[in-house]
């Protein structure tokens, strides 16, 4: 007795990804971010612009409750008054880490953290 299956073929491929989103990966929501708030394309933002992508992009809860500055401050500990790209991408998925995980009181992924902010640009 064999209990075999077949191949059955449509003529059209099936494409699916278990888990997948077809939306953009945070990174890329983040990089885009991260560019709205450098408005002058020179690759590093201030706090100027920072502060004013912070009043017109609503930021979640979180970032709201700790305000700009706070924010800020976290994205810029040696206060140079600049944040590039890099820098503002990992310090905003660190933050956001910290801020969840403290308002929350459980633990979650970076990736899963970075997903609330990186919503805003959605």
């Amino acid at each position: 007795m064999s209990s075999g299956i077949s191949a059955v073929s449509s003529g059209m491929a099936t494409n699916a990804v278990s888990g997948a989103s077809w939306s953009k990966p945070p990174q890329q929501k983040m990089t885009n971010l991260y560019n709205a708030i450098d408005t002058t394309g020179t690759g590093s933002i201030t706090q100027a612009q920072f502060n004013q992508a912070f009043q017109s992009m609503n930021p979640p809860a979180a970032f709201q409750s700790a305000g700009a500055n706070a924010v800020w401050n976290a994205l810029d500990p040696t206060g140079s008054g600049q944040v590039s790209q890099t820098d503002f991408i990992s310090g905003m998925k660190s933050l956001m880490y910290q801020l969840r995980q403290g308002s929350s009181g459980t633990t979650q992924t970076a990736a899963a953290a970075t997903q609330g902010l990186v919503n805003i640009t959605a």
